[in-house]
């Protein structure tokens, strides 16, 4: 995909580039962006297309940025573009254009396509698509650090969604890692469990909550990032982990849910 400034400026004229339209060898998918006729135009190129269009300022923002950045999130319906304030990109079906003036920190390039930096993408993404686990996630893979959200919350305070992007922050800075260990935490204590620790190093690997006296080890996250990582977890650090101190690791999924006692009584069990 190019768009006639591109070609333009790698030496191209405005005719060699009609030429190209006409003969068939290029088909014009928008006004100023092209794509070679032997290329499909999959969803990337879509949303490649839907950020040309709108400007040369123009960046993937949100959900858009998350997937283009290979982040958890599904493909979004619709094609998120932010633009600064002096521009006016006519405006497309399936693309919601935004326009906001953003700091270059903000911004970044990936695989030739402007998108905002991944603090931002994290933290916008997960405003609207109002899933804290974007957040979660990002923190647990260890792919952005909570400073690095911070920072990029305050360049962007006072925009819109920047107070439900405060909550989250606040949040995920009350100890847990996760939506789910932060709501483990509080099931503990309000069922009177004592004796646990949380984020426990052992063998190389940190347990989100470990009982040392009954060496019980648990881990609670979502199902979509604990059914990959209790694999690893069983296989690669199970044996040495029973062998050097914890006799009976346990993998166990706690839910995120309304059923609070259940859960209580199912910790208290174990």
């Amino acid at each position: 995909m190019i768009t006639l400034q591109q070609a333009i400026s790698a030496g191209m004229s405005q005719s060699a580039v009609s030429r190209r339209v006409s003969s068939g060898e290029w088909r014009r998918l928008e006004r100023g962006v092209y794509l070679r006729s032997d290329h499909r135009l999959t969803d990337a190129a879509r949303l490649r297309a839907a950020v040309y269009c709108a400007g040369p300022a123009a960046a993937a923002y949100g959900p858009s940025a998350a997937w283009w950045l290979g982040l958890d999130v599904a493909r979004p319906s619709r094609h998120w573009v932010t633009t600064p304030r002096s521009t006016s990109p006519v405006r497309r079906r399936g693309v919601q254009v935004r326009h906001r003036d953003l700091h270059t920190a903000d911004l970044t390039m990936h695989r030739h396509l402007p998108l905002t930096a991944l603090p931002l993408t994290v933290i916008e993404a997960a405003v609207l698509l109002d899933d804290a686990a974007v957040v979660d996630r990002a923190l647990q893979q260890r792919i952005v650090t909570l400073g690095e959200l911070d920072s990029a919350h305050e360049r962007n305070k006072g925009r819109r969604g920047s107070k439900t992007a405060a909550k989250l922050l606040k949040t995920a800075r009350s100890g847990g890692a996760s939506e789910g260990e932060r709501l483990l935490h509080r099931l503990l204590r309000e069922a009177g469990i004592t004796g646990w620790k949380p984020h426990v190093r052992a063998c190389g690997f940190e347990i989100d909550v470990a009982f040392d006296t009954q060496r019980v080890a648990i881990e609670v996250d979502g199902w979509a990032w604990h059914a990959a990582f209790c694999d690893m977890y069983t296989r690669r650090a199970g044996v040495n982990i029973t062998k050097r101190r914890y006799a009976r690791p346990r993998c166990a999924a706690v839910l995120t849910s309304s059923r609070d006692m259940e859960i209580g009584g199912y910790l208290q069990s174990v």
